[in-house]
């Protein structure tokens, strides 16, 4: 039998335990409701996000729109430079003249008139004597796949079965007449508003086509220079 102070300690004892269990156990368990919360973002930070954003695009916008200008004057040069390619090189398979126009026209037949900065161009053999009929041998696109660049030229250039150019006045294309540049070399100049860079396809007298920079001479250090 216990007496009065023993029972007394055993019950203190018994109540630590029990309090300390009861801690232990309410301790865990807040543990483990604090592990499972998943925390997202806030309202302000997320506003501060697409502020963030919306500054870094309005940074990137105008250099965005210049490098696209540039591009479609790049397009456009390559088709005119290649569309004059064509030409000489149909010259001189075909042993005869054959003419390269502008032109606002997509159609591709003889009916096709030639136009100053023309958004397409074509290609047509130049008839031999009166009453032989022309041929036109290839059509292409220009201005048409970049609105809003400018195309500065001749409307036409003709070429022997040499690959060189000539004059003639009678190409059989309305409104097209080759004429030979007092410089000995005809120049596309292509340039877009909005873009920070135009480039010059050259044609020199002895059919040499070349694609160049205007804004820089041509030397060792700047080959794509213009000369």
């Amino acid at each position: 039998m216990l007496r009065p102070a023993e029972a007394a300690a055993d019950t203190c004892t018994g109540t630590g335990t029990g309090t300390g269990t009861g801690t232990s156990t309410s301790t865990s368990r807040g543990i483990s409701m604090t592990a499972g919360v998943q925390r997202g973002f806030t309202l302000v930070e997320l506003m501060v996000t697409l502020v963030l954003a919306g500054l870094l695009l309005g940074l990137a916008m105008p250099s965005f729109g210049t490098w696209t200008r540039n591009a479609q004057v790049r397009t456009v040069s390559d088709s005119l430079q290649n569309g004059v390619r064509m030409a000489q090189a149909e010259a001189v398979r075909r042993n005869r003249q054959v003419v390269f126009f502008l032109t606002d026209s997509a159609a591709c037949n003889l009916a096709t008139e030639s136009n100053a900065n023309g958004a397409f161009w074509g290609i047509r053999t130049v008839p031999l004597m009166n009453g032989e009929n022309s041929e036109a041998v290839q059509c292409g696109v220009t201005s048409d796949v970049a609105g809003g660049v400018s195309i500065a030229g001749p409307q036409a250039l003709c070429f022997n079965s040499g690959g060189r150019q000539v004059a003639n006045a009678s190409t059989g294309v309305t409104g097209a007449t080759c004429t030979l540049n007092a410089t000995g070399t005809s120049n596309y100049n292509v340039s877009a508003t909005g873009a920070n860079r135009a480039l010059r396809v050259t044609v020199s007298l002895g059919g040499q086509v070349r694609l160049c920079d205007p804004a820089r001479t041509l030397s060792s250090s700047s080959p794509d220079g213009c000369a």
